[in-house]
Protein backbone atom coordinates (compact mmCIF):
# COMPACT_ATOMS: atom_id res chain seq x y z
CA UNK A 1 0.00 0.00 0.00
CA UNK A 2 1.28 3.13 -1.06
CA UNK A 3 0.77 6.27 1.99
CA UNK A 4 1.90 9.58 2.29
CA UNK A 5 3.38 10.28 5.70
CA UNK A 6 4.05 12.94 8.04
CA UNK A 7 0.56 14.96 6.43
CA UNK A 8 -1.03 16.33 9.39
CA UNK A 9 -4.70 17.52 9.75
CA UNK A 10 -3.95 21.96 10.13
CA UNK A 11 -6.22 23.71 8.69
CA UNK A 12 -5.93 24.56 4.51
CA UNK A 13 -5.01 20.53 4.16
CA UNK A 14 -6.79 18.35 2.35
CA UNK A 15 -6.52 15.46 0.53
CA UNK A 16 -4.57 14.91 -2.25
CA UNK A 17 -6.59 13.05 -4.24
CA UNK A 18 -10.52 14.87 -4.02
CA UNK A 19 -9.76 17.69 -1.73
CA UNK A 20 -11.72 16.54 1.08
CA UNK A 21 -10.69 18.82 3.98
CA UNK A 22 -8.19 17.44 6.44
CA UNK A 23 -10.57 19.12 9.27
CA UNK A 24 -13.44 17.94 8.16
CA UNK A 25 -15.83 14.52 9.21
CA UNK A 26 -14.32 11.85 7.87
CA UNK A 27 -16.46 10.16 5.25
CA UNK A 28 -16.56 6.27 6.94
CA UNK A 29 -14.48 5.60 10.74
CA UNK A 30 -13.17 2.02 10.05
CA UNK A 31 -11.91 1.40 13.31
CA UNK A 32 -11.29 3.19 16.79
CA UNK A 33 -8.31 2.42 19.05
CA UNK A 34 -7.39 3.70 22.58
CA UNK A 35 -3.91 4.45 23.31
CA UNK A 36 -1.75 5.53 26.38
CA UNK A 37 -1.75 9.45 24.24
CA UNK A 38 -5.18 9.25 23.33
CA UNK A 39 -6.51 7.32 20.39
CA UNK A 40 -6.13 6.38 16.58
CA UNK A 41 -8.70 6.55 14.16
CA UNK A 42 -8.91 4.74 10.66
CA UNK A 43 -10.89 6.28 8.08
CA UNK A 44 -11.92 6.73 4.65
CA UNK A 45 -12.00 9.32 2.63
CA UNK A 46 -14.73 9.83 0.03
CA UNK A 47 -12.40 8.98 -2.79
CA UNK A 48 -11.59 5.50 -0.89
CA UNK A 49 -7.88 6.63 0.48
CA UNK A 50 -7.30 5.33 3.75
CA UNK A 51 -5.85 7.47 6.57
CA UNK A 52 -4.41 6.89 10.09
CA UNK A 53 -5.94 9.74 12.47
CA UNK A 54 -3.96 10.60 16.07
CA UNK A 55 -6.16 12.05 18.36
CA UNK A 56 -4.31 13.66 21.56
CA UNK A 57 -4.11 16.43 23.26
CA UNK A 58 -2.18 18.17 20.44
CA UNK A 59 -5.70 17.75 18.96
CA UNK A 60 -6.01 15.84 15.21
CA UNK A 61 -3.36 14.63 12.90
CA UNK A 62 -3.54 12.60 9.69
CA UNK A 63 -0.18 10.33 10.04
CA UNK A 64 -1.04 8.24 7.17
CA UNK A 65 -2.70 8.46 3.73
CA UNK A 66 -3.10 5.49 1.38
CA UNK A 67 -3.68 6.15 -2.26
CA UNK A 68 -7.34 4.84 -3.21
CA UNK A 69 -6.93 1.92 -5.08
CA UNK A 70 -8.03 2.99 -8.79
CA UNK A 71 -5.38 5.85 -8.57
CA UNK A 72 -2.37 4.86 -10.35
CA UNK A 73 0.86 5.72 -8.42
CA UNK A 74 2.38 8.79 -8.39
CA UNK A 75 -0.71 10.70 -9.59
CA UNK A 76 -1.80 12.50 -6.40
CA UNK A 77 -2.50 16.04 -6.67
CA UNK A 78 -3.14 15.65 -10.61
Amino acid sequence: MSSTTGSTGTAGSACPYCGWPDHAEPFQVVSRHGTAAGSTVWTRCGCGSLQVRVIDEGGVRIVSRSRPADVPCGSAGR
